[in-house]
């Protein structure tokens, strides 16, 4: 009888797993948390970054991350409060 049981659960496990094959959940929805560990603070020329994304501070993380995608993939966290950062978050800003 347990055995029964045992199969019937692992069965319609399987077929819920099934259902569920494919479907991406949004980034946001499962990383509550800070992205950035660490931050870089030395200057990068503007020519190496790709795309710049400001997160402001909220329920997620204390912090303002400020993340650089470089032309090469790489992505690279920045310090907000160094001055070259403050440049391009003020730009970011008044667009």
């Amino acid at each position: 009888m347990i055995a029964k049981t045992v199969a019937a659960v692992v069965i319609l496990l399987l077929i819920a797993a099934l259902g569920t094959q494919g479907e991406a959940v949004p980034r946001s929805a499962i990383e509550l948390r800070c992205q950035c560990i660490s931050t870089h603070s030395k200057f990068i020329h503007p020519k190496f970054i790709q795309n710049v994304n400001l997160t402001p501070s909220g329920p997620h993380c204390k912090n303002v991350e400020v993340i650089a995608t470089l032309r090469n993939g790489r992505e690279v966290c920045l310090e907000p409060s160094a001055p070259w950062v403050k440049l391009i978050i003020k730009a970011i800003l008044d667009k």
